[in-house]
């Protein structure tokens, strides 16, 4: 029996469906002289063009649409992302520049406490227009999937603000977004020195609120010196958990600080940063559920070391890719580039690197039977390249060669 099609792209020089295997990170699924059919949103059928009229119903009300013999692949999935803040700090850029590391500018009064502090006193609408600028950025991009998360209000007030603004652009912009709630960014100033009290208030004061109103899917913990101890992500997490919260963490940024393990025994969805996981905790990893997600743009960014993609990749682990867009370490929107990244500065294969950005960072998401893959039952979002190798992606350094891009089987980019 014939499918039913209301949407069908054809003359696909390369489509790109990334139907391996969930643990196999070169499954990009390749097929050649193309076709792809949507129905309500989802695909529905994929398979060559020749193959077309045999196994989809076409009729005059379908929409027949030649991605004339250039690649397409799945839109990106940028399952890490900063982008409620109240306003950039270039000026700490600057600080880099000129020598100044990462705790040098915190002390400073930098940092994302410098963040807080600019969110907290921004109007609602200077926030929102900074995230859907940047999410329009990442659409243009390619990107059709964003985590969004808080974690610059760091108060009951401010996170709630952040939180529903981002519930509300949800239903503004084409793209899938993804909640996350992370009050436990840093310890706010009115904390000091009283961090465990502070995670006790997120527990019992502010994640009850976030859980009742519904408007994050997870929690995340910043796990590193200097912020929140193992000890502390751990009963952070669990206590998220019994919530019913879905869990992630930043881990093993600057320090090995164990992070990696927290995640995968609190069962997390993701560990993300890693740039200085141990080889124990890579293999330990390896052997979870838990996906590694990687953030090379805030190596470069930092000028730190990128992190282990090889190690993680020959041990079996999940690797997603993510921008880490953030204000303050990784001014960055393009998933392209973090291709490219992974691919010159972390030992991924290119099919290994785009098999990252789509369907592990869905996985990171838990996702991962909707999102990040273009098969029946997933939703049609895609890209259309202006290129005729997929290859071209991360070789065109800096420069996303994007034709046009579909959320859902519906146009919103078009170059």
């Amino acid at each position: 029996m014939k499918v039913r099609t209301d949407f069908v792209l054809k003359d696909i020089g390369q489509l790109l469906t990334m139907g391996g295997s969930d643990t196999d990170s070169a499954g990009i699924a390749l097929l050649e002289d193309a076709a792809l059919a949507v129905s309500d949103g989802r695909v529905v059928w994929v398979g060559s063009c020749e193959a077309l009229e045999v196994n989809c119903a076409l009729p005059d009300s379908t929409e027949i649409v030649s991605a004339g013999g250039n690649v397409v692949t799945p839109g990106f999935v940028d399952s890490h992302t900063h982008p409620l803040f109240g306003a950039t700090r270039q000026d700490e850029f600057a600080m880099r520049a000129a020598g100044a590391d990462y705790e040098e500018i915190a002390s400073a009064g930098g940092g994302i406490l410098n963040s807080v502090r600019k969110t907290r006193s921004a109007s609602d609408d200077t926030l929102r227009e900074n995230m859907l600028h940047h999410l329009s950025i990442m659409l243009s991009n390619g990107t059709t999937t964003v985590e969004v998360k808080s974690g610059y209000g760091l108060d009951l007030t401010t996170e709630l603000r952040c939180l529903e603004i981002a519930g509300k652009a949800a239903g503004e912009v084409p793209q899938t977004i993804v909640p996350t709630f992370m009050g436990a960014h840093e310890v706010p100033e009115e904390f000091k020195d009283r961090s465990d009290e502070y995670i006790d208030y997120l527990i019992n004061k502010v994640n009850p609120e976030i859980r009742e109103q519904g408007i994050a899917e997870f929690v995340d913990i910043f796990c590193e010196k200097g912020v929140f101890t193992a000890e502390q992500a751990t009963r952070y997490l669990a206590a998220s958990s019994e919530q019913g919260f879905s869990l992630k963490i930043h881990a093993d940024e600057f320090y090995d600080t164990g992070g990696a393990a927290v995640a995968v025994r609190a069962g997390a969805a993701s560990a993300d940063h890693l740039l200085s996981i141990s080889d124990e905790n890579i293999e330990l990893i390896a052997d979870s559920n838990t996906v590694a997600t990687l953030l090379p743009g805030t190596a470069l960014f930092l000028k730190k070391p990128f992190p282990p993609g090889r190690k993680l990749l020959d041990a079996g682990a999940t690797v997603a890719l993510a921008t880490d867009f953030n204000p303050g370490s990784c001014f960055c929107d393009s998933m392209p580039l973090i291709v490219s990244l992974a691919v010159c500065q972390c030992g991924f294969s290119v099919e290994e690197a785009l098999f990252s950005a789509t369907a592990s960072g869905a996985a990171a998401l838990r996702l991962e039977r909707r999102k990040g893959k273009l098969l029946p039952g997933f939703d049609a979002d895609f890209v259309i390249w202006n290129c005729r190798d997929f290859r071209t992606i991360p070789y065109h350094l800096g420069n996303p060669d994007i034709a046009v891009v579909y959320c859902a089987g519906r146009k919103v980019y078009s170059t």
